[in-house]
């Protein structure tokens, strides 16, 4: 497990009401990795928070830790049923 997935994991626990219904995946790509962060509907707004700046700091956070292990990372957000 990279260091961009535990930031990603334990930002996104502390911002949702249902943390049971989170599910962090991390896949590997030719170019870095990929983390898919599927959570409750009524939950992912709040991930995305307004105009996507919450999205857009979690992403940022996850990038900066993915530096750290030197690679590169892309963060795609989700509810359960799979729907961005």
């Amino acid at each position: 497990m990279s260091h961009a997935r535990d930031v990603a994991e334990t930002v996104i626990l502390a911002l949702v009401d249902r943390p049971q219904a989170v599910r962090v995946t991390e896949s590997a790509h030719r170019d870095g990795a990929a983390i898919e962060v599927a959570v409750a509907g009524d939950d992912l707004g709040r991930v995305i928070g307004r105009q996507g700046r919450t999205a857009a700091a979690i992403r940022t956070l996850v990038t900066a830790a993915a530096d750290r292990d030197g690679t590169r990372v892309s963060v795609e957000f989700r509810d359960e049923h799979g729907q961005r």
